[in-house]
């Protein structure tokens, strides 16, 4: 049967038969958990089958994480993907399995600060080069190949700024200079766009965030082609980076009302946007929706649809730090969490937080100015949440 002529909405909901077919139980409604270390053999000759195409132990191989494996390569149109212990794992562990010493790694400047570290940092000390780069300008990406280019990184969102990737120009570049190009789909999920499907060679997804929406389970995911999986699976075991199988169990339970979720959180998203920007104490709204968003025509190239571009945003305030704790004390709804993509709506201040640890000056190049706020917006009905936010805004415009 065809999976592709039916809904991926509904396909989803009956995804890890091919895991489920080798399991010696009957047929289960839901798909237990596993949370056993290892698994029982009798003779050595079980040992050996095992070895060869079965279950041995928890940091080799789960049921449960293969389940979601399967969920994933489904939904990113992959050949193969991978459970990792949390998104971070997924991205240093790929970068420790394809890259080494003496290689380059090009990475759009706006990007997640602890991956910024990761590339700034740890991959240096293993002797790999990064240069940053601001992607929005394909040109600059062009001239920052080296011979020793063997991979491009960005996110398809950047956070907290919201730049889009021309994901299918970067694979031009990559491809045309033997490299690959390694895309961070977490702001955006498979429910806005299958980075694979423009060109991307491996996607990076944390599952911690919006496919999870609950805020109970730490994950990520890589997928990408079956050679690289091969490759990249020793690695994780090696490294200790797995999944396990309770977070696995619980996204598996996430990914069944993931549609529904993901479509009213980015439609609510739409919607706030258009109220920040026209409200006055508001400079500037970051939403690929937004006609006055400058990648706004590479959005809806790229984008399944308008209503489904991210259920992320940040906007920015006025400058008066005084004011920044009264206005989040006075939101009736949405708070300060340290997380994205959750059913509740959640700020954060990446000044504060994410990107700390970086001179005031280089963030300011990347548009990350002391009066931006992050926002991952929730399943609440958008009219409250636009009440809400007009509300506490009106604080910044007291004396």
């Amino acid at each position: 049967m065809d999976d592709r002529k039916y809904s991926e909405a509904s396909e989803v909901l009956y995804k890890g038969r091919k895991v489920r077919a080798g399991m010696d139980f009957n047929k289960p409604e839901v798909f237990p958990l596993f949370p056993t270390v290892s698994f029982t053999m009798n003779t050595l000759t079980e040992v050996k089958e095992a070895y060869a195409s079965k279950y041995t132990y928890i940091r080799t191989c789960n049921p449960n994480r293969d389940v979601l494996a399967e969920v994933v390569t489904y939904l990113e149109h992959g050949e193969d993907s991978l459970i990792f212990s949390s998104g971070m794992a997924a991205i240093s562990t790929t970068l420790f399995t394809i890259m080494k010493p003496g290689d380059h790694i090009i990475c759009n400047r706006n990007i997640y600060g602890e991956t910024f570290d990761v590339m700034g940092k740890l991959m240096n000390k293993f002797g790999v080069e990064t240069d940053l780069v601001n992607f929005d300008d394909v040109q600059k990406v062009r001239d920052a190949v080296k011979p020793n280019t063997k991979l491009i990184y960005s996110e398809v969102c950047a956070n907290p700024t919201m730049n889009i990737a021309d994901i299918a120009a970067l694979a031009e570049i990559a491809h045309g200079n033997g490299a690959l190009l390694m895309i961070d789909n977490t702001f955006t999920t498979p429910i806005a766009i299958k980075p694979l499907d423009w060109g991307a060679d491996i996607v990076i997804s944390s599952l911690t965030k919006f496919m999870s929406g609950h805020g109970d389970a730490i994950s990520g995911s890589i997928t990408t082609s079956q050679k690289l999986v091969d490759e990249i699976h020793p690695i994780r075991m090696l490294c200790g980076t797995p999944g396990d199988p309770y977070a696995a169990f619980a996204l598996m339970k996430s990914f069944q009302t993931m549609d529904l979720r993901l479509k009213k959180q980015m439609s609510n998203a739409a919607k706030l946007a258009k109220a920040l920007e026209d409200n006055p104490y508001v400079s500037k709204v970051n939403h690929p929706s937004l006609e006055s968003f400058p990648q706004h025509a590479l959005a809806l190239k790229q984008f399944s649809s308008k209503e489904t571009m991210s259920g992320m945003m940040s906007f920015v305030v006025p400058e008066d730090e005084k004011k920044f704790d009264e206005f989040l004390s006075s939101l009736h709804f949405a708070h300060y969490a340290m997380t994205l993509g959750g059913l509740h709506t959640t700020l954060v201040h990446p000044c504060t937080s994410s990107h700390s640890h970086m001179p005031d000056a280089d963030r300011r190049a990347m548009g990350i100015t002391p009066g931006l706020f992050r926002l991952s917006v929730g399943i609440e009905e958008a009219e409250d949440l636009i009440a809400d936010f007009t509300q506490a805004l009106e604080v910044f415009g007291k004396s």
